[in-house]
């Protein structure tokens, strides 16, 4: 029997004592002021044993639960940092590591996906395994052909897990908001119950990492392992050795951050644009720093797992987002407010000021404008507030604003990827991947123009 636990009740016991359990230490901390202790200090254990309890449950459960706390896990940066620190080692164990389930029902799992016989695949398995996850966990072994490979088996019950605890955590999702300033939970739990069964699917997963390892096979700085076989509950893909992010966020060199953090920017604006896929799992768990980059074994190359979850986007990124980033950093308040009312961004029924749109959405985009910006906590949470304070004119106008179903899983990504930049503390060119991959940030007369110079110089590089 696996240890993933399949009855409901179970799992919903487990999950609804965390209202509970939040409610008890509120009363205990009340208790801790009438008798003395400062309201500051209170508050921060008291922050603490909630982000204890709260990450240990989801780290435990795994299934939706612990999807949810790796999704919410990049938003640390958005907490204030007297608040974080509790959050950042409980946080940083979820996105690498959950209990393991049973060796006889790992060897089950693996018998029916390939065979009775499936030990003569492998010249070596080990029954330890590596990483575990949310619907799966992860075996190192050596393939029948030498390769060495990470074999991905699917916990018994993952589905029902999934949805059970996604169902719950909705019911008391008003309780987890204060955990993100700014960031309403339910839309994200209930996109991440609608991605379900794409991410039980080993065959779409397998399907969307051929993809990508055919695509960026060679590639001076994406390493993408490729898929080696695959059954209804088992994914067997290249093995790939390297440092993972979340090792690099606790502890990396100043190089180590700004490589990974350009390295990730690149990942996610040239993706769409080469594969017509949007990785949308991007929490520091699946990305791997390889030796080996552009500059030569002292330089960095970014190795990417899990292809659960993507979104199909065939031309890219939808070119109005390029185009609404363009417009918004040229000050053209007008065609940005025309834009966002066309794209469903902004309702019929309602009327907003182009000014005040522009002045909400400049802050946000700052990176792009600037050659290089330099993602901090707390540039994350400055904005975290300004949108998350129910006093200020952003938070108000954020509330008339739509997030148009197409958007919604691109909208996450971007910032989630944007919450990893800022753990990292990364230094980034982002102008520079945003001006290379996305479609509509560069004025049509103007990228003819610069392909017209790409043209010319290679006629001219032929020639000598």
């Amino acid at each position: 029997m696996s240890d993933l636990p399949r009855k409901a009740v179970t799992r919903t016991a487990k999950l609804a004592a965390l209202p509970l359990g939040f409610a008890g230490r509120a009363t205990w901390g009340l208790g801790k002021r009438i008798v003395g202790e400062s309201a500051e200090l209170v508050g921060q254990q008291l922050q603490q044993r909630t982000a204890e309890q709260l990450f240990k449950v989801l780290g435990e459960l795994k299934g939706g639960a612990m999807k949810f706390g790796q999704a919410m896990s990049v938003f640390e940066s958005a907490l204030p940092e007297e608040v974080a620190g509790p959050y950042r080692a409980a946080l940083t164990k979820l996105q690498e590591a959950a209990p393991p389930m049973p060796t006889r029902t790992v060897h089950s799992v693996l018998a029916k996906g390939l065979g009775e016989e499936w030990r003569e695949l492998f010249l070596e398995f080990e029954d330890k395994p590596a990483a575990a996850a949310s619907i799966g966990q992860v075996h190192r072994a050596v393939w029948q052909d030498g390769r060495e490979v990470a074999v991905k088996v699917q916990y018994p019950g993952a589905g029902e897990a999934l949805l059970s605890d996604l169902n719950q955590l909705s019911r008391f999702a008003r309780l987890l908001g204060p955990l993100v300033p700014g960031m309403d939970i339910k839309p994200l739990i209930t996109e991440l119950k609608d991605r379900v069964a794409e991410e039980l699917d080993y065959e779409l997963e397998a399907r969307a990492q051929r993809a990508h390892a055919e695509e960026f096979a060679g590639d001076a700085d994406i390493v993408v392992p490729d898929v080696v076989h695959q059954s209804d509950q088992v994914l067997i893909t290249e093995w790939i050795e390297g440092v993972p992010l979340s090792e690099v966020i606790a502890d990396g060199t100043p190089e180590q951050r700004d490589r990974a953090g350009q390295l990730l920017a690149h990942f996610l604006f040239s993706g769409p644009a080469r594969t017509g896929l949007l990785h949308a799992d991007p929490h520091p768990g699946n990305f791997r720093l390889l030796p080996g980059g552009p500059e030569g074994e002292d330089d960095w190359r970014l190795g990417v797992l899990d292809f659960g979850t993507v979104d199909r986007l065939p031309g890219g990124l939808p070119e109005p987002i390029g185009e609404a980033l363009r417009m918004t950093l040229d000050g053209e308040a007008e065609a940005v407010y025309e834009m966002l009312r066309t794209e469903g961004f902004v309702r019929e029924s309602i009327e907003l000021d182009p000014d005040a749109v522009l002045d909400y959405l400049l802050p946000i985009i700052e990176p792009a404008r600037a050659e290089e910006f330099t993602f901090t906590r707390s540039w994350m949470r400055g904005q975290a507030a300004r949108i998350g304070d129910p006093r200020s004119p952003a938070y108000q106008l954020a509330k008339q604003l739509n997030l148009p179903p197409a958007y919604l899983l691109i909208h996450r990504v971007t910032l989630s990827t944007i919450g990893v930049l800022c753990q990292l503390g990364a230094t980034v060119r982002l102008r520079d991947e945003l001006e290379a991959w996305l479609a509509g940030f560069v004025p049509e007369d103007l990228a003819e123009d610069a392909e017209g110079v790409e043209d010319a110089e290679g006629v001219e590089d032929a020639g000598a």
